[in-house]
């Protein structure tokens, strides 16, 4: 018989004998001889053979091939004639073989012995030190034990095969296991969205109406069918027949990503998560205690995502009488009575003492379509990207990655917390579904419903019916976006001085979206920029010194929005005044963090109405030569600007280096880094005390990320007593609402506490701020 063929357990004489004892070396309860001679008497031990020579070719063992599950009690018992003339494990030894042994005669009668318990624990012991011992090893152990080196190869050989045996079963049942859970879930996954049912009307749903494009789900079959099938052909190796494939549509499941607070974003790539409290805080909230999706609420997301792309792109396509143009002829409103007669499938009627706020905005973006998707479909860039509206954001499970390598199809569940930069005004939380899918004339489309009605929660204030926008491909890597916002709110916790600016859908609307998304597609397209003119001073020409600074600057400005706003993650507690001039503030502990200080820090924040236009409020504040009339820690000194970078067209938008030329000599070695940003919808204007030694690493191209930042600032907002809102760049009615924040850090040590000196101290320098800016723009007038 030639070497390695596997024998059928079932042409095998058994090896178990009346009495217990076992021979072969196929053993299914995987356990070594010398582990059954330990639960089993010496009256259980018998002689048995080894292999006879002539039972070999070319000195390998013949492998017996057991069944996996056969067990002791599986196996027919054998008389112990019978039992002699089996064939017997290698781990047992023949004395005195000779010719006349081999003779076939069933009469004739051999003589055993089975290696002692003695012998076979020094063997297992050596075994476990060197499975593989050479000659002079083996003829030393044998001395030892007083065998043959021959009987100890053939032991070792033995051990060697039964443990790879014993490999391959439990391979072979992970397999099995994996294989079995996806044919189980293709079939609920079937199952299910064969008895859906529409939750309108509760009759019978389409499977046209709840499933993928056709032209998508054959694709994600095949190459669901393609992982099968490898996977069948790895256990085929080790079951000795292929196992079954089911080429059935199963959704990707991808673990949700922690929330993580996302200030050591990377710049325009992959930046951290956005949530939690910005110093780990351990605060209970809504965001926190959503889960993702149960099996069951899975075919009614699938179908909410796809009847809610369909009205995104009738929201974004249909003119008058869906949307109404204003009187004036600036924006145009929605009609609800048209919208219903329109769209009747949907989440349900609107929620009692709920508010309707609909918008609708185009745009042309200097951003090709394909990095667009990616961003909208990353929760990390997507937070990054709308820093000034996402507070806070998370994937909690994906449900399909797309197809064909990108985004089609792609389909997550996931949760967001939407801000204004106020403390004024209630932040915005929604539980919801994203879906991205590429239309037949190659327009994309990305989709958000909420999914409140799987999850009802009283303390709800906000739900999305479908928002999102159309993405259509322009030439010259530029891309046109149609963005459409839709949503139900109670909005009776928003201050009264924000009323007017919420209720006019422009403080969430798809105008502060998509003047968002413009702004920093400029930013990007200046980041990337190589051909940068050299004529102006303090222009920084170095792509790397560049790329680090702006980075260090986006990590700034994350930190700002992310502790200014009326997060569920903040606690603000209100020190002193009345109305809206109330001073709030909050103290958090920085720890083993090299993007902060240590210690402890104590932010705050004010919103207050200036009768100044946004646009005026904006120059003011960003003008260094105008700084030393509200900087308090200037003490009255020069401010130069030393390095500058322009990131858009308006040329407030940049991020500058500033230097304070102070007679305080203890300022001498610091800097000042700060960016100003404006677009049609707000403004900000952000800065932080940077050490220089640290900024002439960031200006060299070294990374920005251990540089520790406290960033202070202000964000500025028409009041929306305009017609239309309201905009940054209007010079004529309106006022602004402008929101001053400082974080200043009170004690390096972060057990330290919080003492009334330092908050008092903190209070009188922002009631200092606020007085000298009001002072300095009284003479003007919006």
């Amino acid at each position: 018989m030639p070497a390695g063929i596997m024998i059928p357990a079932r042409n095998m004489p058994s090896m178990i004998g009346r009495n217990g004892s076992v021979g072969g070396f196929g053993l299914s309860s995987g356990l070594s001889l010398g582990q059954i001679e330990n639960h089993k008497g010496p009256e259980s031990q018998r002689s048995v053979e080894m292999f006879q020579p002539n039972l070999m070719e070319a000195g390998q063992l013949l492998p017996l091939d057991m069944p996996q599950n056969t067990s002791e009690s599986d196996v027919p018992r054998i008389r112990e004639d019978d039992f002699d003339s089996a064939t017997k494990s290698g781990s047992e030894n023949q004395e005195g073989a000779s010719g006349e042994d081999q003779d076939p005669r069933p009469n004739k009668k051999k003589r055993y012995h089975r290696h002692t318990q003695h012998q076979i624990q020094e063997m297992e012991a050596f075994f476990k030190e060197c499975p593989h011992p050479d000659d002079k090893q083996r003829k030393e152990l044998s001395r030892e034990l007083g065998l043959e080196p021959l009987q100890v190869k053939f032991w070792f050989q033995n051990k060697r095969t039964q443990i790879k045996t014993q490999h391959e079963r439990h391979e072979n049942t992970q397999l099995r296991t994996e294989n079995d859970k996806l044919r189980t879930d293709n079939m609920r996954f079937r199952e299910a969205l064969g008895n859906a049912s529409c939750p309108n009307c509760g009759g019978p749903t389409a499977i046209g109406e709840m499933s993928f494009d056709e032209h998508h789900l054959r694709l994600e079959n095949a190459r669901l069918r393609e992982e099968i099938d490898r996977i069948s052909a790895i256990a085929a190796k080790y079951v000795g027949k292929p196992v079954v494939s089911y080429p059935l549509l199963s959704p990707s499941s991808v673990p949700p990503r922690p929330l993580e607070l996302g200030i050591g974003g990377g710049f325009g790539g992959q930046p951290a998560g956005i949530g939690g409290d910005m110093y780990g805080g351990a605060a209970g909230d809504l965001l926190r205690s959503i889960s993702g999706p149960t099996e069951a609420d899975k075919p009614i997301i699938i179908e909410l995502a796809v009847a809610a792309m369909e009205e995104l792109i009738g929201m974004a396509q249909m003119s008058d009488p869906l949307w109404l143009t204003t009187l004036d002829g600036t924006t145009t409103v929605l009609n609800e009575d048209e919208y219903i007669r329109s769209f009747p499938r949907g989440i349900g009627p609107k929620p009692a003492g709920f508010k309707c706020e609909a918008s609708r905005e185009t745009a042309v973006v200097i951003m090709n379509h394909v990095s667009l998707v990616e961003i909208l479909m990353d929760v990390n860039q997507w937070s990054t990207v709308f820093s000034g509206i996402v507070s806070r954001a998370m994937t909690l499970e994906v449900l399909s990655t797309g197809v064909a390598g990108n985004y089609n199809g792609a389909l997550q569940v996931m949760t967001a917390e939407l801000q204004v930069p106020s403390p004024l005004v209630p932040t915005r939380e929604s539980y919801f579904v994203r879906y991205c899918k590429q239309h037949g004339d190659g327009t994309w489309a990305v989709v958000d419903v909420s999914l409140d009605n799987l999850r009802p929660s009283p303390s709800a204030r906000c739900r999305r019916r479908p928002s999102g926008c159309l993405i259509q491909e322009m030439p010259n890597g530029y891309s046109k976006i149609i963005w459409v916002e839709h949503v139900e709110v109670d909005d009776r916790g928003v201050h009264n001085l924000y009323k007017q600016l919420v209720s006019s859908g422009h403080a969430f609307g798809a105008k502060r979206w998509i003047a968002t998304l413009d702004r920093q597609c400029e930013r990007l397209a200046c980041a990337m920029a190589t051909n940068i003119p050299t004529v102006d001073v303090g222009v920084i020409t170095n792509q790397d010194g560049r790329k680090s600074m702006l980075k260090l600057a986006e990590r700034m400005v994350i930190s700002f929005c992310a502790g200014v706003s009326a997060s569920t993650a903040h606690t603000w507690t209100t020190l002193s005044g009345t109305g809206a001039d109330d001073v709030r503030v909050m103290t958090r502990k920085s720890v083993d963090d090299p993007g902060r200080p240590p210690g402890i820090v104590l932010s705050a924040a004010t919103s207050f109405w200036l009768p100044v236009s946004p646009k005026r409020v904006f120059e003011f504040l960003r003008d260094e030569n105008s700084r030393s009339e509200w900087d308090i820690l200037s003490n009255g000194g020069v401010v130069q600007e030393m390095a500058h970078i322009a990131n858009g067209r308006d040329t407030g938008n940049c991020v500058s280096l500033l230097r304070v030329n102070s007679a305080n000599s203890s300022q001498s070695n610091m800097l000042i880094l700060q960016e100003s940003c404006a677009d049609s919808t707000g403004s900000f204007v952000i800065y932080a005390p940077v050490d220089i030694v640290a900024m002439n690493v960031v200006l060299n191209g070294g990374d920005p990320d251990y540089v520790a930042l406290l960033p202070s600032g202000f964000a500025i907002l028409p009041d929306g007593t305009t017609a239309h809102g309201g905009s940054i760049g209007d010079t004529g009615n309106g006022g602004s609402l402008l929101t001053v924040a400082f974080q200043i850090l009170v004690d390096s040590v972060p057990t330290a506490k919080l003492s009334l000196g330092s908050v008092a101290t903190v209070n009188n320098l922002i009631a200092c701020t606020v007085e000298r800016i009001k002072t300095a723009l009284s003479g003007e007038v919006a």
